[in-house]
């Protein structure tokens, strides 16, 4: 599959702390857990409950921090590692707040710059700490939409939200295989931000996808969509519909509808 570009500092992308981001962003997630049913649906997460939710993101922490322990250098063999999961639901939200602290530990360990095994474009231990930022916020939204609490996203950090899931994109048909169908006769898509600067050129070729930082600025799109930065991270991520209020699109239908029919992951 074609990545049209590997700029570690990207269009629209604002430079973020992913590693503070991860503390607040999982503090936000322990303060919605509050008085919570475990046993709450997870709509966003379909067949998940609250408490699937958590034990998936709290582990998903561990097992960065694991990797980046070992400062891995080719693809792992196995997810195995001690989650030290408490057996009740009453020491959840704590042993969630416990995973961020592992993941500090695992970041004081191991400077963002150190080469290292990703998946995604950039192989570099950074790589890490901004996909787990990415897991952690996405999932608190899931929780907070789950339990009808209000879900607020600081519209830098869904700036580089955005920009990160379409970096990545590319090289995820190991766990989302339907991304490899994200192709076409050079057909493109543009994502645009309305409430300030935020514009990624996605074009689909025939050998795949990436995005176009050379068209990015200017340029007709075969297909537009538009809305706040936090509402694109959430249509990207499949949390909100494209047909909702909150999000303007115009061009190729179809093509719209290959790409949000194959782009979850």
């Amino acid at each position: 599959m074609t990545m049209m570009s590997s700029d570690r500092h990207q269009l629209g992308a604002t430079p973020l702390d992913h590693r503070a981001a991860i503390a607040v962003e999982t503090a936000r997630f322990v303060t919605a857990l509050e008085n919570a049913d475990p046993a709450t649906a997870v709509p966003s997460c379909p067949g998940w409950t609250l408490a699937d939710l958590v034990r998936h993101t709290g582990s998903v922490q561990r097992w960065f921090s694991a990797l980046l322990h070992a400062r891995l250098q080719a693809p792992p063999r196995t997810r195995d590692v001690d989650l030290r999961l408490p057996e009740q639901w009453d020491g959840y939200a704590d042993w969630l707040a416990e995973s961020a602290t592992v993941a500090a530990e695992a970041f004081a360990a191991t400077g963002p710059d150190l080469p290292m095994w990703a998946w995604g474009v950039d192989q570099h231990a950074r790589f890490w700490a901004r996909r787990m930022l990415f897991e952690t916020l996405v999932h608190r939204v899931d929780a907070e939409l789950a339990l009808g609490l209000p879900a607020t996203i600081d519209r830098a950090v869904a700036v580089d939200g955005i920009d990160e899931f379409l970096v990545n994109l590319p090289f995820a048909t190991s766990f989302a295989p339907d991304v490899a169908n994200l192709r076409g006769p050079d057909r493109t898509i543009r994502f645009r931000t309305t409430d300030g600067d935020g514009d990624w050129l996605v074009r689909l070729r025939s050998d795949g996808f990436g995005l176009d930082r050379s068209g990015a600025a200017t340029g007709a799109a075969d297909a537009t969509v538009r809305g706040t930065a936090a509402d694109l991270l959430l249509l990207v991520y499949g949390r909100l519909d494209r047909e909702a209020e909150a999000v303007e699109h115009d061009g190729d239908e179809d093509l719209l509808t290959l790409w949000f029919d194959n782009s979850a992951f």
